[in-house]
C-alpha cells in the first residue's frame, strides 16, 4: 500500500520536506497533541547528548602529535592553570593561562632558538575537543604546507590541554612571535558538536582583547569546509604580515579578491536574483 494518497507526492503531503533538506536546523518538526513527535524529541536529546560529551571529551593530542612528527616538525604539549576539566568549565580565566611548567617549557624553547619566529601555531581543545580530534591534523598539513612555500619561520606547534582562546597570546609573548593562529574547539551546537575556530593576533601579549583578533568559525566539512577555511586563512595571515596588524582593523576582504575567477555563485534561494 503507498505511503502517500493516490496521486499526492510525499512533497506534496509535506510540504516542508524540501526545505528541511537544505539545512540543519530544526525547522517544521510537527507536533503531536501539544508535544513534538516522539522522534523530533529523540532526536533533539540525542543532539543535546552529543553537545555534552564534545564539552567534556578530553583531549588526545597524539593524533596531532603524530602527524607533526610524520612531517618533521616539532610540538610542545602545554597545560593552562586549570587543573582539570571541572575548573576549566567554571573558571573561564584559568583556561587563558598557562601553568608554571608550560612557561618555563616556552622559555626554554625560546632560548634554544635563537631567534624570534613569525608564526606560532596554538592547538586549544577549547569546548569541543572533539573539533581538534576531527579537524585540526587536515588544517594543520595546510597551514605547514601554505607557510613552507611563503617563507614564514614557524615555532614548534603548541598542544595546548585545557586552553582557551586567549592562551595564544601568553604563548606568542613567550616565543617573541610576531604572529599566533590558534585553532581551538568551539562551544557545541545542537547540529555542529565538532566545530572547529581559528583566530589569529598579531602581536600577541597578555591583555589583549577579542578586538585584537580576527576568527574564522564553524570549521568543517558540512560547514566553512577545510579549503575554503585555508583560503581565508592564506589571505588573512599574508595581510596580517604585510599590515603588521589583526582584528577590527583588518577586514576579511577575501571573497573580493575571489571574485574574478570564481564561478558565479547560486545566490540565497530566499531572495530573488
Amino acid at each position: 500500500m503507498s505511503q502517500w494518497p493516490t496521486g499526492e507526492s510525499a512533497d506534496q503531503a509535506d510540504p516542508w520536506r524540501p526545505l528541511r533538506a537544505l539545512t540543519p536546523a530544526r525547522i517544521a518538526l510537527g507536533q503531536a497533541g501539544t508535544s513534538l513527535p516522539t522522534a523530533a524529541q529523540l532526536e533533539f536529546q540525542f543532539a543535546h547528548a552529543q553537545a555534552r560529551d564534545a564539552v567534556h571529551l578530553p583531549l588526545d593530542p597524539a593524533p596531532v602529535e603524530a602527524m607533526l612528527a610524520q612531517a618533521g616538525h616539532p610540538a610542545l604539549t602545554l597545560h593552562s592553570a586549570a587543573t582539570d576539566r571541572q575548573t576549566y568549565l567554571q573558571r573561564p580565566d584559568l583556561g587563558r593561562r598557562l601553568d608554571p611548567s608550560s612557561c618555563e617549557a616556552l622559555r626554554a624553547q625560546a632560548a634554544l632558538s635563537g631567534g624570534a619566529p613569525d608564526l606560532v601555531i596554538v592547538i586549544a581543545d577549547g569546548l569541543s575537543a572533539l573539533a581538534v580530534h576531527r579537524h585540526a591534523p587536515a588544517m594543520l598539513e595546510r597551514l605547514l604546507a601554505h607557510t613552507r612555500t611563503q617563507g614564514w619561520a614557524l615555532a614548534p606547534v603548541c598542544v595546548v590541554v585545557q586552553g582557551r582562546v586567549a592562551i595564544g597570546d601568553e604563548i606568542g609573548e613567550l616565543l617573541g612571535a610576531s604572529l599566533c593562529l590558534t585553532l581551538i574547539g568551539e562551544r557545541p551546537g545542537l547540529s555542529s558538536p565538532d566545530s572547529l575556530g581559528a583566530y589569529l593576533t598579531w602581536s600577541p601579549q597578555v591583555g589583549l582583547t577579542d578586538a585584537a583578533r580576527n576568527c574564522l568559525s564553524n570549521i568543517r566539512q558540512p560547514g566553512l569546509d577545510y579549503e575554503t577555511a585555508m583560503h581565508k586563512l592564506a589571505w588573512l595571515m599574508e595581510q596580517a604580515r604585510q599590515r603588521q596588524l589583526t582584528g577590527v582593523q583588518l577586514k576579511d576582504e577575501v571573497r573580493r579578491e575571489l571574485s574574478a575567477d570564481a564561478p558565479a555563485s547560486p545566490g540565497n534561494f530566499l531572495l530573488p536574483g
